[in-house]
């Protein structure tokens, strides 16, 4: 009989393979089945999308409870229901569990209806595996393999469909591949809320389209590449790029806005090939946008900064890590207290913004801030934050105020003389009001970042850091929870991690600053109330909620 769970759900009896095992209420029998570890192969299913049941690959073996004159079950001597099981196989995706329900996953019967539906696949599908660019990670591809034939009995002649079709800004569609599973069109609707895609034609001649005078201009097109099984739709971005397994991926994150996407970044050779959404629930589900997957290019632009850099006689010229170190610290401590503001960035990490805090109470530096990036969300993934860790700038205590509430009063301090030096940590001045005349005011500009701006022209000293791919640390999304970052590539040429170019200079500052990344973050966990009793390590692969009670500074 079906019970409640320790949640109040209620849970239902079902046999699966012979055992017996409870499921909530509403489970689809396909879920079922595998989360008892009996993989069901399908196509146009995803937990995610409705259920159109259309490719049948997930077809089943069911039975029900026997029943006796007066409709209730006949049981066997183990005391369970006895199972009169159907004649026909039915799909697993689109039926819902019931109590006493049986399923067999791999009798006879269901392996013959797999291989029939593999055949009437691979009718029309062209045999162009070593060239398709999902080789490697395509289903039709490894069930082939798994549950076909090996061989078939149609002799008749492929039917032609339509390649190499521009249907996006980033999307190639190639026709003869597609299995009209139509995922990607209930992704457009359901998801993306953009119908554009649809089917036209009937029987063999089905071909998958967008609609007439539009395109697949989505902000969210490319997770229908993501989710097509095989390689009907492929990216501009990574077609032809590289084959799958030469990559090497690393589960992170995207930094691109305040929601915090979990991502699988691909890489070869030290350098980013692709990055694609990775599933958390709690997060973004299985997507993320365009935006974000595709913003990684300026990782890769000429003008990098790769050298540490001092400027002598006038001029910026390379230079060592410990002369700039030493020499940035030697002039902060000159300087007399209150002539030195700092700006930050709330795309730093929290170990990052934690020892920049460190730098400016060591200093005395009171007026310090970050970047405020508003932007409007799109009530799918894009949030109405552009930054990715303003909330750990934040809990951190380096913005206690709005995020760029003391841009004003910077800038001010700046153009009316009474600020000597200015710390730039992954931030151009500009965007706080500044402009290269205010800025050639200064006596000491120290830059951290990877890129130039208005300030490096015009720095003393040039720190060259590391890009999102490139570190480790944690950060906090705009729900309040706490995710990790981890690095899929090395920085270029001798940048370095932004946190171990901090951890130098409060040193040569004549403060204490931890020697690894674990070490920082465990003084944050002390200090911190939101990170009290936390780890790296215990953030996992999908972090966890943060809580946003009040900040302590030992």
């Amino acid at each position: 009989m079906s019970a409640n769970g320790s949640n109040g759900t209620t849970m239902i009896n079902v046999q699966i393979d012979g055992a017996w095992r409870q499921f909530p209420k509403g489970t689809k029998l396909i879920e079922a089945c595998m989360q008892s570890g009996s993989f069901i192969p399908h196509y146009c299913y995803h937990p995610a999308l409705s259920t159109p049941g259309n490719c049948r690959m997930c077809l089943l073996e069911i039975g029900g409870p026997k029943m006796d004159a007066n409709r209730q079950p006949l049981l066997g001597p183990d005391g369970r229901p006895e199972i009169a099981w159907s004649p026909k196989p039915q799909i697993s995706c689109a039926l819902e569990i019931s109590e006493g329900m049986a399923a067999r996953t791999n009798s006879p019967l269901v392996e013959d209806c797999r291989k029939g539906v593999m055949e009437f696949l691979l009718i029309n599908h062209p045999l162009d595996c070593p060239i398709c660019d999902k080789a490697g990670e395509c289903r039709l591809q490894e069930f082939a393999v798994e549950f076909g034939h090996g061989g078939s009995n149609f002799l008749e002649e492929k039917v032609k469909k339509p390649k190499r079709q521009d249907i996006g800004k980033h999307i190639v569609l190639d026709d003869e591949r597609c299995i009209l599973c139509s995922r990607c069109v209930r992704f457009m609707q359901e998801v993306a809320h953009d119908d554009v895609l649809g089917f036209v034609d009937r029987g063999s001649h089905t071909t998958l389209t967008v609609h007439e005078g539009q395109r697949l201009d989505s902000n969210y097109s490319l997770n229908t590449v993501d989710i097509c099984p095989v390689g009907a739709l492929t990216s501009k971005d990574f077609r032809f790029k590289m084959r799958v397994w030469f990559l090497r991926e690393t589960k992170s994150l995207c930094t691109s806005c305040g929601t915090g996407c979990n991502t699988i970044i691909g890489a070869r050779e030290n350098e980013i090939i692709r990055q694609t959404p990775r599933q958390n629930d709690a997060v973004n589900s299985y997507w993320m946008c365009d935006h974000g997957r595709l913003n990684y290019a300026y990782l890769y632009r000429e003008d990098r900064l790769v050298q540490p850099q001092l400027r002598e006689n006038g001029r910026l010229q390379k230079s060592t890590w410990p002369r700039v170190i030493q020499q940035v610290a030697e002039k902060l401590s000159a300087l007399p207290r209150g002539e030195t503001a700092m700006i930050a960035s709330a795309r730093m990490t929290n170990e990052e913004l934690w020892l920049a805090g460190k730098v400016a109470r060591h200093l005395g530096i009171t007026l310090h801030d970050v970047v405020a990036r508003p932007q409007k969300a799109d009530g799918i993934l894009v949030s109405n934050d552009g930054n990715p860790n303003t909330q750990g700038a934040h809990l951190l205590g380096f913005t206690h105020k709005p995020p760029g509430a003391q841009a004003q009063e910077i800038a001010t301090a700046v153009r009316s003389g009474k600020l000597k030096a200015l710390l730039c940590f992954g931030e151009d001045p500009r965007h706080f009001g500044l402009t290269e005349t205010d800025l050639s005011g200064l006596d000491f500009i120290v830059c951290l970042d990877i890129l130039p701006n208005t300030a490096t022209q015009l720095a003393t000293a040039i720190l060259p850091g590391a890009g999102f791919a490139e570190k480790r640390g944690s950060m906090v999304n705009v729900k309040g929870r706490l995710q990790r970052l981890n690095r899929a590539t090395n920085p270029p040429g001798q940048a370095r991690d932004d946190w171990e170019i901090l951890s130098d200079l409060l040193r040569a500052l004549g403060a204490e600053a931890p020697q690894t990344l674990e070490g920082i973050f465990k003084e944050i966990s002390t200090a911190v109330p939101a990170f009290h009793g936390l780890t790296l390590a215990k953030l996992g692969e999908e972090g966890i909620p943060a809580e946003t009670s009040g900040v302590h500074f030992p």
